[in-house]
């Protein structure tokens, strides 16, 4: 199985959930630009050097990560879902997942429950590199696989992270 990322040991401050609004609304912010809006907006009154220890240390401690994304405008988005096929499981099933992992294409990947279904979200320059990486995989891994679906995402309607996302860790058991 691929390594699991272990989750978070962290509570987040006030302060902490600010700056996590802040750097979603726009990564490029500088500690300098995050300590003023803290004290203008929020009435938090910190250092930047304290703000910049506040990001490192959450980026340090798995809250967050960060990816370069490219714009969704310039590439072509795609999810394949599919099962691995009992016969030669054992065997092969470490190669497939760790050669979706490695590839270049893969923007995303994940088990979703159910039916024991991977998923993986692909980008790639257009539809004839798709389908080429489509006949290579199975190529290598058809054998193996089940189930192969594509699925071609024609309109990226949302692409990011929303600010207030991050308010979840100041609320007390609010379910909304």
């Amino acid at each position: 199985m691929p390594e699991k990322q272990p989750r978070p040991e962290w509570n987040l401050s006030e302060r902490d959930t600010i700056i996590l609004q802040e750097l979603a609304r726009d990564p490029q912010l500088t500690s300098r630009r995050l300590r003023d809006l803290l004290d203008e907006e929020h009435d938090i009154d910190v250092s930047h050097v304290t703000v910049n220890e506040s990001i490192r240390r959450m980026r340090e401690d798995g809250v967050f990560r960060e990816a370069l994304v490219p714009n969704e405008e310039q590439l072509f988005f795609s999810l394949f879902e599919f099962q691995f096929n009992p016969e030669g499981f054992e065997e092969n099933w470490r190669d497939a997942l760790e050669h979706i992992r490695s590839s270049r294409h893969t923007f995303m990947y994940f088990l979703s429950d159910g039916d024991y279904q991977w998923k993986t979200i692909m980008m790639f320059k257009d539809r004839e590199q798709e389908s080429k990486w489509i006949h290579e995989f199975y190529k290598e891994y058809g054998e193996l696989i089940t189930n192969l679906r594509n699925s071609v995402v024609t309109n990226v309607l949302k692409f990011g992270t929303d600010p207030e996302l991050f308010e979840v860790f100041q609320e007390d058991g609010d379910d909304e």
